[in-house]
């Protein structure tokens, strides 16, 4: 996919990522796959929370077994293979673009914000997928519509001010952009948005466990 991604935007499009070795051939689309890293780990877990619980029934009304482990287990799957696809870009970043900053060893920090926010979502969505059945089908059109508003194939710089302000709501924004700092910039991310997105990161893990611990004794019953 990184071949493809060369391919595309950098030899047919000749898009260019502005500040980060802005005229090499190859720089557009190693950025465009560190943001599509991230974007796989969000996108792979919450468009499977949906059917955790009901694609498993046995677990719910035949067996004792802790139905909080399954977002989880989906989460440790995804950042496997996510961890997998960052060894082959900071080994394409070396080859191609000379070896990533010092900074680049504090990417896993940037992201475990990121990670604790996507399982709260999972354990929500998860309890909710079972009461509404049809739920799964409205996740993947918000998770595109997720993907298009998030800086993955264009830079924040790129987007008017007001706009800006915006996507920040978007769940993805700041870590993308951590992410691109981290790696490719040498620079640490702001402070105080760090500390706000942990702090909500916190609040929507810890309210998507509680809503899912509190719900999910009604599960048998809808099962």
């Amino acid at each position: 996919m990184l071949a493809v991604y060369t391919l595309v935007f950098s030899t047919v499009f000749k898009s260019r990522w502005p500040g980060i070795n802005q005229d090499g051939p190859f720089a557009y689309a190693i950025v465009l796959f560190s943001s599509l890293i991230l974007f796989q780990i969000f996108s792979e877990v919450i468009v499977r929370a949906p059917l955790l619980v009901v694609s498993n029934p046995n677990y719910v009304t035949k067996l004792v077994f802790p139905l909080e482990i399954l977002p989880v287990v989906a989460l440790i799957s995804t950042v496997t293979q996510a961890t997998v696809s960052l060894g082959i870009l900071l080994l394409f970043h070396f080859i191609l673009m000379g070896l990533p900053p010092p900074t680049a060893l504090l990417v896993p920090v940037a992201v475990i914000p990121l990670l604790m926010m996507v399982l709260g979502l999972s354990w929500l969505l998860a309890s909710l997928g079972v009461f509404l059945r049809d739920l799964n089908q409205l996740i993947g059109w918000m998770v595109t519509v997720v993907m298009f508003t998030s800086p993955v194939f264009f830079p924040m710089s790129s987007v008017p001010p007001v706009m800006q302000k915006w996507m920040l709501i978007n769940p993805l924004t700041l870590p993308l952009e951590w992410i691109k700092s981290l790696l490719f910039l040498g620079t640490l991310p702001e402070p105080t948005a760090f500390i706000i997105y942990t702090a909500v990161a916190t609040l929507v893990f810890n309210l998507g466990y509680l809503w899912f611990k509190r719900t999910k004794k009604a599960f048998a019953d809808v099962l």
